[in-house]
């Protein structure tokens, strides 16, 4: 299995308290041997001014995606601490309503660096965003 850390939705979901994650309504919904998944709402907290679901957002999701799946994968979360350095997207599709939902599988994990794909589709199954993710594994600073 590729997570260190006994994933757990409830656990996950907890950590969005006061953050980014709650303010874009972003929940996480199934954990696989090899993915993470998590969903967000197309609303007045993700849309840009035409109501089409912001690029931002859909970035925002990929790297929580990413960042969290990197934790997940640490021997050691309370010594080590991923970091994103590096993110792209593109997007692919508007979306205007209901919900999306990103799928982040692993490209490369190793000690220091890890590399993650992230799929982002509509409701419908369309894919709508691809985004590629570089996380740095650093010592964590208090």
């Amino acid at each position: 299995m590729l997570w260190k850390t006994e994933p757990n939705l409830a656990a996950l979901n907890a950590t969005t308290k006061n953050t980014l994650n709650e303010s874009m309504g972003v929940e996480f919904t199934e954990i696989g041997d090899d993915y993470l998944k998590a969903r967000m709402p197309v609303d007045k907290r993700t849309v840009q001014p035409m109501g089409l679901l912001h690029g931002g957002a859909n970035v925002a999701l990929a790297e929580t995606l990413g960042s969290v799946a990197s934790l997940l994968c640490l021997d050691d979360p309370g010594k080590k601490a991923p970091v994103g350095v590096e993110i792209n997207a593109n997007h692919l599709r508007a979306v205007k309503k209901g919900f999306v939902t990103g799928t982040v599988k692993p490209v490369r994990v190793g000690r220091q660096l890890h590399v993650w794909n992230i799929e982002i589709h509509d409701e419908e199954g369309r894919l709508s965003c691809v985004s590629r993710i570089t996380v740095a594994v650093v010592e964590h600073r208090k």
